[in-house]
């Protein structure tokens, strides 16, 4: 049977997925990785995620977390049984929002992490959601508990990583992309791509959605991942 790992998004932990994890198939071997908080790039992590894992591994990734899942699935197609991409983006990083990035991190080094973490929550939820406090709180703190130096080294990771489409279309493996439709930090369009590249693809919408699906959609997107692990499960 092969082996689930959850690959949370940008300066996230095993708290994104605290609403999957409970819901889990019966039986599943499922592991939260924390490969993107020990190494540098892209293609380091994902090359983690392969060596401290054994056997097939279906990726679970978020934002972030799917962009090291394709990678992983670029350089061992072999060994992956699945992939679930939630709200990622296969592109390479585009020169806006190099700069973007780049800007922040220097707030970063200057010890105003809050306040750009804070902003970019606006834009990390649909209007919907953000004006739910206490889930913005949750967000806000997850992604500052990570500390100035992670937010820094991971969108470095990010500025520099991979572009996935050229390997996309020989994936062979199924493909689950789910996004949110309201998502303004990885625009559907990226999604929308993912599932045309991809032989296999199954793409899910969930509807009145922005980036951060697990948080502020929780049931709807076990209703679309659950099925679909479980179906997985049971191919093997």
């Amino acid at each position: 049977m092969p082996r689930l790992v959850l690959l949370p998004g940008l300066a996230c932990d095993e708290r994104l997925w605290e609403a999957q994890l409970p819901a889990l198939p019966s039986g599943i071997d499922a592991r939260v990785s924390d490969a993107h908080m020990r190494h540098e790039r892209i293609e380091a992590m994902a090359a983690a995620v392969l060596s401290e894992h054994e056997g097939p591994l279906i990726l679970c990734g978020a934002s972030m977390g799917g962009m090291i899942a394709m990678e992983a699935a670029r350089q061992a197609p072999e060994r992956i049984a699945g992939l679930a991409l939630l709200g990622t983006n296969p592109r390479p990083e585009t020169p806006e929002m190099y700069e973007l990035r780049t800007s922040a991190i220097e707030l970063f080094e200057n010890g105003e992490a809050r306040d750009v973490i804070q902003f970019n929550a606006g834009f990390a939820f649909h209007p919907e959601q953000a004006g739910d406090a206490a889930l913005v709180r949750r967000y806000v703190e997850l992604v500052l508990d990570a500390g100035a130096q992670q937010l820094i080294r991971q969108n470095r990771a990010l500025m520099e990583r991979p572009d996935q489409r050229p390997s996309l279309a020989s994936l062979r493996c199924p493909v689950l992309v789910i996004c949110g439709d309201g998502d303004r930090l990885t625009p559907p369009e990226c999604s929308q791509e993912i599932a045309e590249l991809v032989p296999q693809a199954e793409l899910v919408w969930i509807q009145t959605c922005g980036h951060m699906l697990t948080m502020e959609k929780p049931a709807e997107v076990n209703a679309a991942l659950m099925p679909w692990l479980q179906r997985q499960l049971q191919s093997r």
